[in-house]
């Protein structure tokens, strides 16, 4: 890794304009593009102190070698050189949006003597008009719907050949769903305007050609020519039948495409649905890696760039408005930028109300769905999985394969609450029934190192006397032997009497969420206890660094590594797992009474005192016949309830029952 005090501009050097600059690395590729008002202000926090960067801008400015700068006349001309050089260069530490799919258009070719119509997919071609993007099934529907009414020529340049050359059209043309310009049924002029008809229709002007057939069906009616209006009635119900196929969502005047987008540490999924004459004609999405550390207006910005320098320059297909979630970076410039790749003006907005937020909420749970089913996927391949274990094992330079797994997490509020949590995963895919929590109290509390210590020597204790209760068994009669394991199970479990022996298995690798001491503390655990056919490593979250015990320096895994991504995905397993666990115990302590402290009195019973006195005031004054009346207390408990609330008094200390969170007294 390059030092970059190594290659940093004086800072005399750097022009206070505004500008772009780029990154390169020791062989001259360009890793990263960025823009600023103010270049040396810029660049100046890219070198003033490296260590206090994010994660990734200290990994990027690192990996290159020298920078170089290009100073332009405004902001907009930034915006304007940024898209280009990212799009030029495809910087690995920028931001891409990659389609999750590629999605089908319906395409007619107007360049073409006898336009087309047809299903296309991928780069788009100039001349030819685009419509959606459809999913796979709907667009073939509509595609043949529309036909009946618009018969378009839909066949490939052979077999428009073939049949010029023998004067006969194809199939379409004998059922009607072709007007064979061919074998000139038609004249090319007639079909070009039939294919414009076709576009305006899809384009959304539906009204004008329903009403028209309506017209010629009540002009064929009159002339008693039944048969021509039963097919001008078809092909009505046809129209109406493509027209309706997408629900009204805005007002019938509004075209707008709607942007949201759902992100954690890692990744980001953007949905967009495209609503043209108040209903949405299509939808695409994209999953991004955050390469980059970006704010959430920041991947705004980059995605408007992205999506519309790439489609808006060359099909004029933006919309008047553009509803996103946050306001994107630099919103003035883009607003301007993206008005003059429409040709007239472009609003970007951030619904707060009404319709349009509501259509927000339902492209946002789409983004949200769609980044779990690309994770499950991920995770789920075969081929993937054995990859990251093979790349795991290999990098870390372990002699076994890794068939389990087993991650964990501390968390608490500054030292409150202390839990940690045990996540386990088996040939890649987790297992849930294995999964388990700790609750850390005493000196083991004290830290994060002393918590993990505790939590893997309990851990591993257990599967230790699991072994060996197994083996004492076995050396027993069948019958005996059962009995034998089942009471020392029963034993490391007193909540429950069926045996389990869930901690006899034990894991190939250890993985535990923090850096070197967090590492250290687990190694001392196993150390301790004789271990030593299983292998720690932890994870730190600052540079996704893999540590080894007693080592000075990480493990460093490449950034597209699939080993990388399991122990990533593990560790944030390990990590909602202790979360979830450590806010349901703050939940508990959040609360207290006056009766917790009363031996004997358990919830249920106080709940019952509660219901029959109506207070913690009337429980204190009540004596001990009074308190015999209620469900469930008895002559003894009653007078343990006495004789706790009279030490209470005599002590001088009152016991109210208190929400912690808002002080309120939630009993009287």
């Amino acid at each position: 890794m390059a030092d970059p005090a190594t290659y940093r501009p004086q800072t005399g050097e750097i022009p206070t304009n505004p500008g772009v600059y780029r990154f390169r690395d020791p062989h001259g590729r360009v890793i990263y593009v960025g823009k600023a008002k103010s270049l040396r202000s810029r660049l100046n926090s890219y070198f003033a102190n490296p260590m206090g960067l994010l994660p990734k801008t200290y990994a990027m400015v690192h990996a290159a070698s020298s920078v170089e700068w290009t100073v332009v006349g405004s902001e907009l001309e930034s915006l304007q050189l940024e898209y280009t050089w990212i799009k030029e260069f495809k910087p690995r530490f920028n931001v891409v949006f990659r389609d999750d799919k590629t999605y089908p258009y319906l395409a007619l070719t107007m360049s073409e003597k006898l336009p087309r119509v047809q299903v296309m997919r991928g780069d788009r071609r100039k001349g030819t008009r685009y419509f959606g993007p459809y999913t796979a099934g709907a667009i073939r529907e509509t595609m043949d719907t529309l036909l009946r009414v618009f018969p378009v020529r839909s066949c490939s340049a052979g077999v428009l050949k073939r049949a010029q050359a023998s004067g006969r059209p194809c199939l379409l043309g004998y059922i009607d769903k072709c007007s064979a310009p061919c074998v000139g049924r038609i004249s090319p002029e007639e079909h070009r305007v039939l294919a414009e008809d076709f576009c305006a229709f899809m384009g959304g002007d539906s009204k004008r050609f329903i009403s028209k057939l309506e017209k010629q069906m009540a002009e064929a009616v009159a002339e008693l020519d039944y048969e021509r209006a039963a097919r001008l009635r078809d092909d009505i119900s046809a129209l109406r039948k493509v027209f309706e196929r997408n629900a009204v969502v805005l007002a019938e005047d509004t075209d707008a495409d709607v942007f949201a987008l759902h992100e954690d540490e890692l990744e980001a999924a953007v949905q967009v649905f495209h609503v043209r004459g108040g209903r949405i004609r299509g939808q695409r999405g994209w999953v991004v890696e955050k390469v980059e550390d970006a704010t959430t207006p920041d991947l705004v910005e980059h995605l408007l760039q992205q999506v519309y320098g790439e489609d808006g320059e060359s099909h004029g297909r933006l919309p008047r408005e553009v509803l996103v979630p946050v306001e994107p970076s630099n919103a003035e410039e883009l607003t301007l930028w993206l008005g003059g790749i429409r040709g007239a003006r472009v609003d970007i907005r951030v619904p707060q109300r009404g319709d349009k937020a509501a259509l927000m909420s339902t492209v946002r749970e789409n983004a949200e769905h769609a980044l779990k089913l690309h994770k499950t996927r991920r995770a789920g391949d075969l081929t993937v999985r054995s990859q990251a274990l093979q790349e795991l094992q290999e990098a870390l330079d372990l002699p076994v394969a890794l068939l389990r797994i087993e991650c964990y997490d501390v968390s608490h509020v500054q030292g409150t609450n202390v839990v940690a949590s045990m996540v386990v995963v088996e040939d890649g895919l987790p297992k849930k029934s294995d999964y388990r929590k700790f609750s850390v109290t005493g000196a083991a509390a004290a830290d994060d190192t002393a918590a993990m210590h505790d939590v893997l020597t309990r851990r591993f204790r257990h599967y230790l006397l699991d072994k060996s209760a197994q083996v004492e068994a076995s050396g027993l009669p069948g019958h005996q032997a059962a009995l034998t394991a089942a009471g020392d199970a029963a034993v490391l479990d007193s909540t429950t009497a069926a045996p389990r022996a869930k901690f006899a298995y034990p894991p190939n690798l250890v993985v535990v969420d923090g850096g070197k001491p967090q590492v250290n503390a687990a190694a001392r655990a196993l150390a301790d206890l004789g271990i030593e056919d299983v292998y720690v490593v932890g994870l730190a979250k600052r540079l996704e660094e893999v540590w080894l015990p007693d080592s000075d320096f990480p493990v460093i895994l490449p950034r597209t590594s699939q080993g990388l991504y399991l122990l990533q995905r593990i560790r944030d397993e390990a990590h909602r797992f202790a979360i979830s666990f450590h806010r349901q115990k703050r939940g508990k302590a959040m609360t207290v009474s006056a009766l917790d402290g009363v031996p004997g009195l358990g919830e249920s019973k106080r709940k019952a005192l509660l219901a029959h006195f109506g207070s913690v005031k009337g429980v204190k004054t009540a004596t001990v016949a009074e308190l015999t009346a209620a469900k469930g207390i008895g002559p003894s408990l009653a007078g343990a309830i006495v004789t706790h609330f009279n030490s209470v008094e005599l002590a001088g200390d009152t016991v109210p029952a208190v929400n912690m969170t808002t002080g309120e007294i939630i009993e009287t």
